[in-house]
């Protein structure tokens, strides 16, 4: 609540996860956290209903992977679970869209927009096709690698934004190693949106509590786009 009310436009709330592969050391580290104090898939849920609650017109997407919705099943149950929550889009670092079709008609039809990734390493004649089925908003990697905050943005990430937005119907957001407000400001120009995780843990202090800290960091970033 605290990021919404310092400028955080969109919120996304990670599923903690045994295996995040797409996940650098912070994050991986909280989710290790989370899972050894008993947070369950249940308490996500939870916490996002809560959430949504306090600040309905704040967007909530959630950020995970497929084991966690399908459970060998159809996922229909834990997307109607998120969708009765307040989620409005869901992020599966580990799902294409080759092998989305049958998920993302699941999740349109209790109102949540799947949202697809792509990275500097995706062809150039593949990007149209991610582009054009993601929902809500496209999820730009900005480097080849795992999540964390960096202390320099990889070279020749705004070149590789101006392509992805040239054919994306969606906006694009970027996200993997921005960490700063002057992070922020570079990218404004030729993103849509700007995501940033790692740090904003980081932020929060070794006992994960420092939340005026983290709410400082937000202020920041917002204001390093406007």
């Amino acid at each position: 609540v605290a990021m919404i009310d310092n400028g955080a436009d969109v919120l996304e709330i990670g599923l903690p996860y045994s295996d995040p592969l797409a996940d650098g050391a912070t994050i991986q580290h909280a989710s290790a956290v989370a899972l050894a104090a008993g947070a369950t898939l249940d308490d996500s849920i939870a916490l996002i209903g809560r959430i949504h609650e306090a600040r309905p017109k704040t967007p909530l997407v959630t950020m995970g992977y497929c084991n966690q919705v399908l459970g060998g099943k159809d996922g229909a149950s834990v997307l109607r679970r998120l969708a009765e929550a307040g989620v409005s889009g869901f992020i599966l670092a580990d799902l294409t869209p080759d092998e989305g079709v049958e998920l993302e008609a699941e999740a349109e039809a209790f109102g949540i927009g799947i949202i697809y990734l792509v990275a500097p390493t995706t062809p150039s004649d593949r990007l149209p096709y991610v582009a054009s089925r993601s929902q809500g908003f496209l999820y730009a990697v900005s480097l080849a690698g795992v999540t964390g905050a960096r202390k320099s943005l990889p070279p020749g990430v705004k070149e590789f934004l101006r392509q992805v937005r040239e054919v994306s119907p969606v906006p694009v957001a970027v996200g993997f190693g921005v960490s700063k407000p002057a992070h922020a400001r570079q990218l404004a120009p030729v993103a849509d949106g700007v995501i940033t995780a790692s740090a904003l843990i980081d932020a929060l202090g070794p006992d994960g509590k420092d939340v005026e800290r983290m709410a400082d960091l937000v202020r920041s970033l917002h204001e390093a786009t406007v």
